[in-house]
């Protein structure tokens, strides 16, 4: 499965694409409500869309930044929120996964982002710490999986 690009979702067959990837592994794969899965933050973020060559959907992942994300994150002043990544069955284990998360940090970078907070599904907590994120606070609850708060400084 070869990546042919990154890039920021731009108008509505991009963004379905996206609504796609994220449907299909967190409200089928993870039982996630869709009414949880889909927030007022997707109107006002960044949303990377990786396609293959044939032009599938093949990941995804959320930039929140501002004023949203200083919201989300306790007012810390230059933190964005990293979330919603999720790369299909197909792609899995093809380092996808990382690209998004570096393609967000360059995102992030781009808003002025000094730092990135993220919410990891505690089962993928090891994925981030090789990508030099470190855990941070307690295990919470999220849409009945379990999470920890997570950042690395950019």
């Amino acid at each position: 499965m070869t990546v042919a690009a990154i890039r920021v979702a731009v108008g509505e067959a991009d963004l379905e694409l996206v609504r796609a990837v994220r449907h299909e592994v967190f409200v089928v794969e993870q039982n996630v409500p869709e009414e949880l899965e889909y927030d007022e933050y997707d109107a006002t973020s960044v949303h990377l869309l990786a396609v293959g060559a044939d032009g599938a959907a093949l990941g995804t992942a959320r930039l929140i930044h501002g004023e949203p994300a200083r919201k989300l994150t306790g007012g810390v002043d230059g933190r964005v929120l990293l979330g919603r990544l999720a790369v299909v069955a197909a792609a899995r284990g093809t380092g996808l996964g990382a690209e998004l998360v570096r393609a967000v940090e360059a995102a992030g970078a781009e808003h002025g982002g000094a730092e990135v907070e993220l919410h990891a599904q505690v089962q993928a907590l090891g994925f981030y710490e090789r990508l030099g994120y470190v855990a941070q606070g307690p295990v919470y609850d999220d849409a009945g999986i379990a999470h920890r708060t997570m950042t690395r400084v950019l």
